[in-house]
């Protein structure tokens, strides 16, 4: 009977712990949206992190409630405390009332396309992937569309993008930020492409940025009917893995020599991009908040929304998906478990409806889509 009963004490001992140390990271993850990275360094893992500390935080919370403890109150007191923070990784909305048809709105897209499979190794599968991508965009048929990881090659080519895009759409206008590569003609970056006409573009310098880094901030104003609607597109930090990086999450190819090595690896990289990101995000947040039209912000943000990052526009605009749908939503589909992490962002007199993320996956991200409009009640 003795032993039965130490073996209680340490089991409710160890569950105590345990307990404490996830309630202890649900609050670190509740400070990862207000606490930028620089200032304390492992703040951003446990954003990151916050919905498997989540669903323990439900399993505690069951099973102390199972034994009628206190410890149900402090887990639900804790759990409280998040309040809306929540409801950034758990949607709620739904369409509008009265949402105009599609022709009186504007239907934008936000596309990852990942060079649209440019290093696959096989000519045909590349050409397939592309044409693949084209087939979905030309599905979708969006009146702006926003490109991160995009790819064109000067004629003469046999890899067309931009111009078959143009052809196949009906894009008029486009703006286009790039790293050249005179070798080949290639030209990496992002774009934006529409069907109304654009009267002024930009781009948004980056501090951070260096020769090796494609992350770009571009936009431009465009004019559909009696409405000018200024659309940015951005494509954020990010910790660039390469492929030897991704074995940490292949079981297979995990060894006890080189895992150790590999995670730090990661961590490493994670750590030295959540700064460069913060700074990013804050720098077109800034230009967001002096532009003269409704804004519509979209692109890869390469965070979460539990982030430093998406606070910086989640203070200033609506997210599209919070606001039209239901669910949590994941729009990467990499090795790397990172969720929802490309948005479409809009300001105040404006409104979402009809908001769309792709099924199939082409790439390592899924395109998103929605259609846009004036907010006649304000």
């Amino acid at each position: 009977m003795g032993d039965i009963l130490k073996k209680i004490v340490r089991f409710s001992t160890f569950f105590k712990v345990a307990t404490l140390i996830c309630m202890g990271g649900l609050l670190f993850a509740y400070l990862a949206p207000f606490v930028h990275p620089n200032t304390l360094k492992i703040i951003p893992f446990f954003g990151l992190a916050y919905p498997v500390i989540l669903l323990f935080s439900l399993i505690f919370l069951l099973l102390w409630g199972l034994m009628r403890s206190k410890w149900a109150i402090l887990v639900g007191i804790i759990l409280l405390i998040g309040g809306k923070l929540h409801f950034r990784m758990i949607a709620t909305g739904s369409d509008p009332e009265n949402t105009p048809v599609e022709e009186e709105c504007l239907k934008v897209m936000s596309y990852n396309v990942r060079l649209f499979g440019l290093y696959t190794f096989e000519e045909t599968e590349r050409k397939n992937n592309r044409n693949a991508i084209f087939r979905y965009i030309q599905e979708v048929n969006p009146d702006v569309a926003c490109f991160q990881e995009f790819y064109h090659q000067d004629r003469p080519t046999s890899f067309s993008t931009r111009d078959t895009l143009i052809g196949i759409v009906g894009f008029k206008e486009y703006h286009e930020r790039y790293a050249h590569k005179l070798r080949g003609r290639q030209n990496f970056g992002v774009a934006i492409l529409s069907k109304y006409p654009v009267i002024s573009k930009g781009d948004i310098m980056f501090d951070t940025q260096s020769e090796n880094d494609f992350n770009y901030c571009i936009y431009v104003d465009i004019v559909k009917g009696q409405d000018t609607f200024r659309i940015y597109n951005v494509h954020l930090q990010s910790i660039k893995l390469k492929q030897e990086d991704y074995s940490v999450f292949d079981k297979e190819k995990i060894s006890s020599e080189d895992s150790p090595s590999t995670v730090r690896l990661l961590i490493d990289k994670l750590r030295l991009a959540y700064p460069k990101r913060a700074e990013q995000a804050r720098k077109v947040a800034e230009h967001v908040a002096t532009c003269p039209y409704p804004a519509i912000v979209c692109g890869d943000f390469n965070d979460t929304p539990l982030s430093y990052t998406y606070n910086q526009f989640n203070s200033l605009l609506k997210d599209a998906y919070r606001n039209t749908c239901f669910g949590i939503g994941s729009t990467y589909v990499g090795k790397v478990p990172a969720g929802r992490i490309d948005y479409i962002f809009y300001s105040e007199g404006l409104k979402a409806a009809r908001f769309r993320i792709q099924e199939e996956a082409y790439s390592d991200h899924r395109a998103i889509s929605c259609s846009i409009f004036r907010d006649t009640l304000n």
